[in-house]
């Protein structure tokens, strides 16, 4: 099974890189399956009803959220029948939506789980995803050998922590939140993949995908503004994991793909 997992799309500019790229994606690649992190499709900060459906018909299979998954309003009735969209699975019980999906890829099954980090996050506070992933393998071990875990975390050390935690329970933890692609890519002896963050995908000369000049106002004088999507130097960024029949992965390999757009 080969799997794409898209780096957070920010904006309108990360929509359209996909818009333009993915089809080509999976054809030279020859994706089996699209994973792709959505918590900033909508300006930066969520996704909106209207986005996910978009994505959704342009080829993203399974899209994930974070702590911003609630942002826009939609997106809380839309999720509980959009079962291509996930939370975090450590949410409360009686949030809508699912942490965790199965998916028919071909004739192998897949599971894709969502887990929010504990560090930086002041608006949510949600249970310890260290102490909850062995109980939600031990759920899940009976219907899929191949488990990819999107590690939604802020801190580099508590990602590096759950690599380790995860050894030998998951197929793969591909590490978001902080939308800047790293380059410690590595599958481990038991056969996990892994990488501390998969990226961005919309503007490489920003800030995380967003008008500098904005962002630097809002650190200069503490006042809240409403963020822009940038449009310089586009790019869809990821990574391309190969998995085997038993569920332990073989390769994980960075991918950057140019896009170009006008800056309207």
């Amino acid at each position: 099974m080969r799997i794409l997992y898209i780096g957070e799309i920010v904006g309108t500019a990360g929509v359209y890189c996909v818009k333009q790229s993915l089809k080509e994606i999976r054809r030279e690649h020859d994706i089996d399956f699209v994973i792709a992190g959505g918590d900033g499709a909508t300006g930066g900060y969520g996704t909106g009803k209207n986005h996910s459906i978009y994505l959704h018909k342009l080829g993203v299979d399974c899209l994930t959220g974070g702590e911003c998954i609630f942002f826009k309003r939609d997106m809380v009735e839309h999720i509980r029948k959009a079962s291509y969209v996930i939370r975090p699975a450590n949410y409360p019980r009686g949030a809508p939506g699912h942490g965790y999906q199965h998916f028919r890829v071909g004739d192998s099954e897949l599971v894709v789980v969502v887990l929010l980090g504990q560090a930086g996050f002041d608006r949510v506070h949600l249970r310890n995803p260290f102490s909850y992933l062995p109980e939600l393998v031990e759920r899940m071990k009976d219907k899929s050998g191949t488990i990819v875990l999107d590690f939604h975390a802020s801190t580099t050390a508590e990602k590096q922590a759950m690599f380790f935690h995860a050894d030998g329970l998951v197929s793969a933890v591909i590490g978001s939140h902080t939308k800047v692609i790293t380059t410690d890519e590595r599958v481990s002896q038991n056969g996990m993949a892994t990488i501390s963050d998969a990226g961005r995908t919309g503007s490489s000369m920003s800030v995380g995908g967003l008008d500098p000049e904005v962002e630097i106002e809002k650190h200069l004088t503490q006042i809240p503004a409403r963020s822009r999507t940038a449009w310089k130097r586009l790019q869809l960024q990821g990574v391309v994991i190969d998995i085997d029949g038993v569920g332990k992965a073989t390769s994980i390999n960075r991918l950057v793909v140019p896009c170009d757009a006008k800056e309207d």
